[in-house]
């Protein structure tokens, strides 16, 4: 998802007490609970709060119980097959003086009672990473502000190079004030660009180290082999290690966690007041301001960083094109016609007040969730670009690239029945600093075909923008795993951009670009790997077609 690439993760560095238990008595005064609408790319919003409003959307119920138990998605066991793929918004009203520590039993609560959730605790062994002490030689920290941040020292390298040659890696800097290290353990799967070296697995604190420190980690992003680079290559377990003094090896480790015993696929009704307590959202601002961003601002890399401070969203450097997509949850520039080269040039610095009652975010973000409610924001930030940019536009159905999913000689297992389905990120073995020259490996569970290409969007989607059809014919649940190389490592093996490895319409992916150093498609990687392909066809899809817009915003 496209938005996902402008949102800087919020870390939160403090650990709620484990355990919380539904006979408290906390009650949300209301709430409205229902499946998600149907989005290719669903990304858990939330937990969003202001004013009596509470909302979560488009959570799995793995989502809503590692919310309510404050704990780590992989330590959710057990379970029906469905945990992980159901998908269901939570709109809430909360007492005064609620806390987010009391909203989460309220979430226990409510779980309890309309989902009739039964859970109990227990101690599983689970792959972590083990934090030890090296050398570790930090000094204590003085005191003051706790937390942590992040900056990039060289924003505008990490792309392509313009004369196609090597890139230069960008340095990320993560400075801590006054931070323990199990604080600084608990953050790391949430680190940007950090987290990605760890796949996904949890960072325990075995270095007994009292006390908090200040420090900063000095490190770049993860690099498929095979890309030619300038600038010194700093994994962060070196950093860690090198400059912290501090040690990452995986391990097996018995962890706690929470087992679902059952749980019922659908919710209890909502009561038939409920469409009184929750009235729509308003659909504009109660006062916005859009201006041309300063001209030695630079756009760098990874667009603009939302941010919701008292109320207020702020949103820096951002282009046109880009907040016509954010509005109107566009996800791919084959969905958008009628831009002109400003949209896509032109940076503008927006700031902006919702009216009362609508939640926009929060500051307690993981590295599970988005930081900003975009479900709320969409329409509003609509609004608002078709009265100052005086934007008009229809809606039209055009043939686009869509994927049809058939079987070949299909090389997968028989997923065992019930088992939880889902699809998990992993990495070559024993390879923390590893930069497989593939890039990306998924493994899926008990996956029916159907699910699959439901799937695919979300698995890769610099490749897919659509929905894809599945012609398999195959039935039932399937365990496979494959591997594949991003599509910006196509780019820079010179195999084009999002049709990298596609091959001609309808023909053999790849069957027309050369092979980069031990690169391959997606396209390929399911064709080989899993005895699938994935053809292109083109399909009506909707898109939006701009009619007219001013290059200059209306004064404010």
């Amino acid at each position: 998802m496209r938005i996902c690439a402008y949102l800087g993760p919020l870390i939160l560095l403090s650990a709620a007490a484990f355990g919380q238990t539904a006979d408290s008595g906390a009650k949300f005064e209301a709430a409205d609970v229902h499946p998600s609408p149907h989005n290719i790319r669903a990304i858990v919003q939330g937990p969003f709060h202001s004013g009596d409003r509470y909302e979560i959307r488009y959570a799995s119920m793995v989502d809503l119980v590692r919310i309510a138990y404050n704990i780590d998605p992989e330590k959710v066991y057990g379970g029906p097959s469905w945990l992980e793929m159901d998908r269901f918004d939570v709109v809430a009203k909360t007492p005064a003086g609620s806390t987010a520590a009391s909203r989460a039993l309220m979430l226990e609560a409510l779980l309890a009672e309309r989902f009739n959730l039964v859970v109990h605790k227990d101690t599983k062994p689970m792959e972590a990473w083990a934090l030890t002490a090296k050398h570790f030689s930090l000094k204590p920290s003085d005191g003051g502000q706790t937390g942590c941040d992040f900056k990039v020292d060289n924003p505008n390298a990490g792309g392509p190079p313009k004369d196609g040659g090597p890139i230069s890696l960008p340095v990320i800097s993560y400075t801590c004030h006054n931070t323990t290290i199990q604080a600084l353990a608990d953050a790391m799967p949430s680190i940007p660009a950090g987290g990605q070296y760890l796949n996904n697995k949890p960072v325990v604190d075995q270095t007994e180290l009292k006390g908090s420190y200040d420090f900063t980690i000095h490190f770049t992003p993860k690099i498929p082999a095979g890309i030619a680079t300038t600038g010194e290559n700093i994994p962060f377990p070196d950093a860690v290690e090198k400059q912290l003094g501090l040690n990452l090896e995986m391990s097996t480790i018995p962890m706690p966690g929470i087992v679902v015993d059952s749980v019922n696929e659908k919710p209890t009704p909502n009561p038939p007041e409920t469409a009184k307590v929750f009235p729509p959202l308003p659909a504009e601002f109660e006062v916005a301001e859009i201006k041309p961003s300063p001209p030695d601002t630079s756009g760098g890399r990874g667009g603009p960083r939302p941010e919701v401070k008292n109320g207020r969203l702020y949103v820096p450097n951002i282009t046109l094109k880009n907040l016509i997509q954010v509005a109107w949850d566009i996800n791919s520039d084959d969905l958008l016609s009628g831009t002109q080269k400003w949209m896509d040039d032109d940076r503008f610095d927006l700031i902006a007040k919702a009216p009362a009652g609508v939640a926009l975010g929060e500051l307690t973000q993981t590295r599970t969730s988005i930081p900003v409610n975009l479900e709320a924001l969409r329409p509003m930030i609509r609004a608002l670009v078709i009265d100052r940019f005086k934007l008009k536009f229809h809606m039209e159905d055009r043939p686009i690239s869509a994927y049809t999913l058939s079987a070949a000689k299909p090389k997968m297992k028989k997923a065992e029945p019930g088992s939880r389905t889902k699809w998990e990120e992993g990495a070559a073995p024993n390879s923390k600093n590893a930069n497989s020259s593939l890039g990306r490996m998924v493994t899926c569970h008990n996956v029916t075909m159907t699910q699959f290409v439901e799937m695919l969007p979300g698995i890769a989607p610099g490749y897919i923008h659509t929905n894809v059809v599945d012609a398999t014919g195959l039935e039932g649940g399937w365990d496979f795993t494959f591997s594949f190389s991003p599509v910006g490592v196509l780019q820079l093996a010179g195999r084009g951009g999002g049709d990298a490895g596609r091959g001609g319409e309808g023909g053999a992916p790849g069957s027309d670009a050369s092979e980069p150093s031990n690169g391959l498609s997606l396209f390929e990687a399911l064709n080989r790997q899993l005895g699938l392909k994935l053809e292109q066809q083109k399909r009506p899809t909707p898109v939006l077609v701009i009619d007219h817009c001013e290059r200059k915003p209306v004064d404010n």
